[in-house]
């Protein structure tokens, strides 16, 4: 026994002796003469949480909170899709690194949460959080034109009452000074708007209003040209509202130049060389552009007028003033000139057919519509049973979605119903405005909104329905189905 004990502690002795000891580790850093593998390059880290930050439990906590949350939108439960985003958000709001869809998905649940209440002190707190969720964003992933654009968006279009337009208006603006031509799709309606108003409020320099006018029209141009899949369809909608509406800035003197000009109305005139009326459109707007004599596409067309479509010139009056200040583009003077054949006019029916040519003078080249409709409407005191007055109000009617709309849509649609009243109209009280009127009346029906859209408003078909805008008519419902 004795020596079996011997045995054994030799054999402990020699287990300690061979175990290093703490101040033995080695400093393993790398010297300057050491040679080291290139480390494998990582991708820049995300300020905020990732799922790869977090512990085993939180991880798979937070990734089954990101699938379930979409889960329940889609099936419509919105408390249970806000507990489980909020998980979501709270734990990883830096998600994989890459993906960015919860934090549109988070503004959306809070805009429900908006439109779901009456609470004023709930809405500005769900406003509040909406905003806070974009900084969120644009901290974890960059890119603050296009979180002030979505900003921008919001107020516009949900929350006016939480901002002022100019602020909305330089969020909207931001996004096209720093991405210029690749601006945003969704800035574009809203941005083109607001700067109309602007420019013709004088809130804003011609040179300003220009820049961005010319900006505008080239991020559509762009963003036609190189969209895929369903944005291109947005694209199009832009393009059916914001050209339409920046058009309306011809009425603006000295607004647009000629290479504006003559670029759109050559184009026009190729479409209709032998046209009179398109002719002599093009000619007087490319000379409202200055285009110089040498200007190869204002020579065209004004070798097209003087060939084709030469007209003598009344005998020296205030009808001859307006006729050559018309056909060089000056329009306000021209309606100056005209204006003095009214009162100069001693019968009825020569009042009525200028006050008539004022009205399509500031409706086809001024595009100013109030205006238009005011002397319409006088020149069909000056005539009754006239049908001319009324078609050319149901057409300034039928032409204002875009201005009061944003091309599409149900603001857009509405139009529609004070259009085809006044169509119908023209046609009952002058037989012989009922061919171009029916016509008229056939081509927009298929714009007024469907059965459904009226339903949702909780509206019924020959129910009554005040046209706001500049409109300001009231009118009858009607569907297209």
């Amino acid at each position: 026994m004795q020596k079996i004990w011997s045995f054994l502690l030799v054999v402990l002795i020699s287990v300690i002796s061979c175990t290093p000891k703490l101040t033995e580790i080695k400093d393993v850093t790398p010297k300057e003469d050491v040679v080291v593998n290139n480390p494998v390059k990582q991708e820049p880290k995300s300020p905020c949480t990732t799922f790869s930050d977090l512990p085993g439990y939180d991880k798979e906590r937070a990734e089954t909170a990101f699938v379930i949350y979409k889960d329940f939108l889609k099936s419509n439960n919105l408390p249970e899709a806000l507990k489980q985003w909020k998980l979501a958000y709270t734990l990883a709001p830096g998600s994989n690194g890459k993906v960015k869809s919860h934090f549109d998905d988070g503004a959306n649940i809070y805009r429900q949460l908006y439109n779901n209440t009456t609470d004023q002190l709930l809405q500005k707190s769900y406003v509040d959080t909406i905003m806070m969720i974009y900084d969120k964003r644009k901290e974890c992933f960059g890119d603050e034109a296009y979180v002030n654009g979505l900003k921008g968006f919001d107020y516009f279009y949900y929350f006016q009452n939480y901002g002022s337009e100019d602020q909305t208006f330089q969020l909207l603006k931001s996004n096209l000074d720093v991405k210029g031509k690749n601006a945003d799709y969704f800035v574009i309606n809203p941005f083109t708007k607001l700067l109309y108003d602007r420019i013709v409020d004088g809130k804003i320099s011609q040179q300003e209003g220009k820049k961005y006018a010319d900006l505008v029209l080239a991020a559509i141009e762009q963003g036609r040209s190189t969209c895929k899949g369903k944005q291109c369809e947005s694209w199009e909608i832009i393009n059916e509202y914001a050209p339409v509406r920046l058009e309306a800035l011809e009425g603006v003197d000295d607004f647009y130049d000629c290479a504006y000009y003559s670029k759109k109305y050559h184009a026009l005139y190729k479409l209709y060389p032998d046209s009179c009326e398109v002719i002599n459109v093009a000619y007087a707007n490319m000379l409202r552009g200055n285009c110089p004599a040498d200007n190869v596409q204002f020579k065209e067309v004004k070798n097209a007028k003087a060939s084709k479509c030469y007209v003598a010139p009344p005998a020296l009056s205030c009808a001859a003033q307006g006729y050559e200040d018309y056909n060089n583009g000056k329009y306000s003077k021209a309606i100056d000139s005209y204006d003095k054949c009214i009162s100069q006019a001693t019968d009825s029916e020569t009042k009525a057919k200028y006050l008539l040519l004022i009205a399509k003078i500031y409706y086809r080249d001024l595009k100013n519509y109030p205006k238009a409709r005011k002397y319409a409407l006088d020149a069909a005191k000056q005539k009754s049973n006239w049908g001319d007055p009324y078609l050319l109000i149901g057409n300034l009617y039928a032409s204002s979605g875009p201005l009061c709309g944003t091309g599409r849509g149900w603001e857009s649609q509405i139009v529609t119903w004070p259009a085809i009243d006044m169509w119908t109209k023209a046609k009952n009280v002058d037989p012989s405005a009922s061919r171009e009127a029916n016509a008229l009346i056939n081509r927009y029906i298929q714009y007024m909104p469907k059965k459904e859209d009226i339903f949702f408003r909780n509206l019924k078909a020959g129910g009554s329905f005040f046209v706001p805008c500049w409109i300001q008519e009231s009118t009858t419902i009607r569907t297209a189905d």
